[in-house]
């Protein structure tokens, strides 16, 4: 990481400690929370608020292809997707690439070839940047390969999905959007069903397959859990492999399920921002209402994850504590990331600034990184930076 790494001393905000917001200052040095006297910026009425934690997001997508037919360097889009993730408060972000039998950039080739990109660009990176895999169920004759990417790479998080249900559907009742789909895939929709009939035929050994991908997946410390479960019976079977995230579920049955036995569940932050899902599945703010979700992510739109928890406060549904917990503290417990997701003393320096009227995050600070600044907020820091200057001088 190559941002600037000052040791600073934050003044006069509020800062959210301990599930409230206290006026009290914020401190770090070496990349960690600390209570050392430090030069001092005064960021009255701002709000300190922990890093955003982002689990899910693939609006990486848009900056590798902005159209279908027209991709970019890889290396070019993750620093583009790197700079929209600090931009908006996001210090640690996860990438969601599938592995599915659809192939083009939804395929395993995509996938490794974005793994190697990000293993290349990650030392440049100002955000912890991840990626989450998202296995298709029948990728059956895929298994040693994922495997080895997964070891290779050392990916730790993977969700499974199915959408041949909806691809059969599709076909039955929406012919348009298969031939939609199949487009952007660079295929006619006659291709495209024919790999979803054989996909299809893999279904006697999806079984043994999950078992055996979530046995190497506890052996070496991968979280896992499932995307998209469309009913309770679905999300208790995931369950009972260990597949303990339940992942955008689309009725209120699997997150009821996964809450009654102790599994996690994660809602998109643009389906609290736009008011309901752009899908038409459930609203993720009936979920927050009746206590049934545990995490925002930014699915498709950075900027949605600190707007949702804002959006949340002012619906009343929580206090900001609460709100931010869901897009901070909260996913750092799901991925057992026990140095951030708060900012109590000796964590990392995960920091985001927001501006107390707009909400607009004017600064992110990644280990102590200054990894985003823009408005008041950084006219403060250089005031500040080039006072201790002068007085040194």
């Amino acid at each position: 990481m190559s941002s600037f790494e000052p040791s600073l001393r934050l003044t006069g905000a509020k800062v959210l400690c301990n599930g409230a917001l206290q006026e009290r200052p914020l401190a770090f040095h070496a990349g960690k929370i600390t209570d050392a006297a430090l030069p001092e910026v005064d960021l009255s009425e701002y709000l300190l608020l922990p890093g955003i934690i982002d689990l899910h997001g693939d609006a990486f997508e848009r900056h590798i292809a902005p159209r279908p037919s027209a991709p970019f360097p890889m290396e070019m889009g993750l620093r583009a997707t790197d700079r929209d993730a600090a931009a908006n408060g996001v210090t640690t972000a996860w990438l969601a690439q599938s592995w599915s039998w659809e192939g083009g950039h939804r395929g395993p080739e995509a996938a490794e070839s974005l793994m190697a990109a990000l293993d290349r660009y990650r030392a440049h990176a100002h955000t912890d940047l991840r990626i989450q895999i998202r296995c298709e169920t029948h990728t059956t004759e895929t298994h040693d390969r994922l495997l080895t990417a997964i070891k290779a790479h050392e990916i730790d998080y993977v969700v499974f999905n199915n959408h041949l249900e909806e691809a059969l559907m599709l076909a039955r009742e929406k012919p348009e959007e298969i031939a939609l789909w199949a487009k952007k895939a660079g295929r006619t929709a006659e291709e495209h069903m024919a790999l979803v009939r054989a996909a299809f035929d893999e279904s006697p050994r999806v079984p043994r397959y999950l078992c055996s991908l979530a046995e190497q997946f506890d052996r070496i410390g991968v979280r896992y859990g499932s995307h998209d479960d469309p009913d309770g019976d679905t999300r208790e079977r995931y369950s009972v492999l260990g597949a303990r995230i339940c992942e955008f579920p689309t009725t209120r049955g699997p997150a009821a399920v996964a809450k009654a036995v102790g599994d996690h569940v994660i809602m998109g932050a643009p389906n609290i921002v736009r008011g309901g899902s752009q899908a038409g599945n459930i609203q993720a703010a009936r979920l927050v209402a009746d206590g049934l979700c545990d995490a925002l992510v930014s699915d498709y739109h950075y900027p949605a994850l600190s707007k949702a928890a804002f959006r949340l406060v002012e619906d009343g549904l929580c206090d900001l504590p609460q709100a931010w917990a869901m897009i901070s503290s909260n996913p750092a417990t799901i991925m057992d990331l026990e140095d951030r997701g708060s900012l109590d003393l000796g964590k990392r320096a995960d920091i985001a600034i927001v501006h107390p009227v707009t909400h607009a995050i004017e600064g992110t600070i990644v280990a102590g990184h200054i990894t985003h600044l823009t408005g008041t907020a950084a006219r403060r820091f250089f005031s500040a930076l080039q006072g201790a200057q002068l007085a040194a001088e």
